[in-house]
């Protein structure tokens, strides 16, 4: 192996090959145990059709490299890099069952080209170029007539059961999924789901009915040459079919959540809240990142400020309702640069899997350029008592710049986080807040916002972190 060879840590489970960085670029070994299946990729025209239809992530193979095992190497490929790598538990609902769809629609066209999707892990899809792509190349073998769909049991649970616990029970449900990682348990999501689940077919026969069988032959042991020739291509399309109906069958309702509305309940004037456009834009201008998070999103009105410049955005908001708003407007409108996501900041999403780095958390994958940190400042500190200095701190782990409003005592939306709590936060004032945030950056520039008593603040870190 190459002394400047990084494996990715989070690609060590398939023996078909590994993804590795080099000089910071990326890169997917695929080994020899995977040659016949990579030759019919891409010699039957499915790479070709995939990529055209943007299902599939592109790549270009690149030989064999240096110092490289040749005796495990076939191919060396270069897919193209993902701006952001999201998880299945930051998605909302709509954006959970978009990528469940893209996943049966490759599955029909992977079959159509004799080639079945070996693996349904959600973790393989990611929102790229305003797209739902898979960007596992090595997902496909060589369809084998009369075999089941192996990866029957996994669309179960990293998609529909996270969805329906998502319908019938809360958006939020969907954070059962950090916590099984490797999709939600059916007897789980069927012990949670109400028993009028039950009166719906499809979830009825793929998760209620399905986890009782798993509990029938968990202890029996089913010779794969057993199965062989049980299941036709016919009733295997039918299979999937019946989940893509299940889970077109699916919905949620967008306005029931706390803050999905919040441009439409606020203080100030729309002159102010144009003024207050203006100034992030002109802010954004100036400090020319070449991406940019927006800490607390809401449904991305100031994350357009970013991506409408042609800069990736992230756009972070705690709540589902507001998220999927935005996800629904970036569909619309076609956008290529922002991705919503559901992120709590007051416990974001931390590393997990084996040894702690199959998933990264959520300050792994930055630093940002530029963050976002707007009508937010208030949440974080007396909703939730962090103390200024030290959502200081995080923002600075998060970007090397910050754009941050702060949102005094006087402001309605706080004054309606008090109005439940005693005030106990003598330091949230002008003051405290610039004495905090100047442990970890210095003030650029502040701009108070007229027909409002909220200040913008544009801020660059002085080089601390801890």
């Amino acid at each position: 192996m190459a002394t400047d060879q990084i494996n990715e840590a989070g690609s060590f489970r398939d023996p078909s090959g590994f993804l590795f960085y080099r000089a910071e670029e990326l890169y997917r070994q695929v080994n020899q145990v995977y040659q016949p299946h990579y030759d019919h990729l891409m010699e039957s025209g499915l790479y070709a059709d995939l990529v055209e239809q943007g299902l599939l992530i592109s790549h270009e193979e690149v030989g064999l490299m240096d110092a490289l095992d040749p005796e495990s190497v076939y191919q060396i490929i270069k897919p193209e890099m993902v701006d952001f790598i999201s998880y299945p538990y930051e998605w909302s609902f709509l954006q959970l069952r978009s990528a469940a769809l893209t996943t049966l629609r490759i599955a029909r066209t992977a079959l159509s080209h004799g080639m079945i999707l070996k693996d349904a892990s959600a973790y393989n899809l990611q929102f790229h170029r305003g797209r739902w792509q898979l960007i596992d190349t090595l997902s496909f073998e060589i369809y084998t007539e009369g075999e089941p769909w192996v990866a029957y049991k996994q669309f179960c649970q990293h998609f529909l059961a996270p969805l329906a616990l998502m319908a019938y029970r809360d958006p939020r449900m969907n954070l059962m999924s950090r916590v099984f990682i490797d999709g939600i348990p059916l007897d789980v999501a069927a012990k949670v789901l109400p028993f009028r689940s039950k009166l719906r077919l499809s979830l009825l026969t793929h998760i209620h009915l399905h986890a009782r069988s798993q509990k029938r032959y968990a202890n029996l042991q089913v010779r794969k040459q057993e199965m062989q020739g049980k299941v036709s291509r016919k009733a295997l399309v039918g299979l999937l079919e019946s989940l893509r109906n299940a889970v077109k069958s699916l919905s949620i309702r967008m306005d029931e959540t706390e803050w999905a509305n919040y441009y439409e309940d606020t203080n100030y004037s729309q002159d102010a809240f144009e003024k207050k456009k203006a100034i992030v834009s002109e802010f954004i201008t100036r400090v020319k990142p070449s991406r940019v998070w927006d800490l607390g999103a809401n449904n991305g009105e100031f994350s357009r400020l970013s991506s409408d410049k042609g800069l990736f955005t992230v756009a972070f908001d705690v709540d589902p309702g507001a998220v999927m708003r935005n996800y629904v407007q970036v569909r619309k409108a076609g956008e290529q640069n922002l991705l919503p996501l559901v992120m709590d900041l007051t416990n974001p999403s931390p590393s997990l899997g084996w040894a702690h780095n199959e998933r990264q958390s959520l300050l792994a994958r930055g630093p940002a350029p530029l963050v976002l940190a707007l009508a937010l400042i208030h949440h974080l500190a007396i909703s939730n008592n962090v103390p200024l200095v030290q959502a200081a701190q995080f923002f600075r782990q998060a970007g090397d710049n910050l754009i941050i409003e702060f949102v005094p005592k006087s402001d309605s939306q706080v004054q309606r986080l008090l109005r439940s709590r005693e005030d106990i936060f003598e330091n949230y004032t002008v003051a405290g807040f610039e004495e905090a945030f100047s442990h970890y950056f210095e003030i650029v520039e502040r701009r108070p916002l007229s027909g409002s008593e909220r200040i913008i603040y544009l801020m660059r870190a002085n080089g601390q972190t801890s």
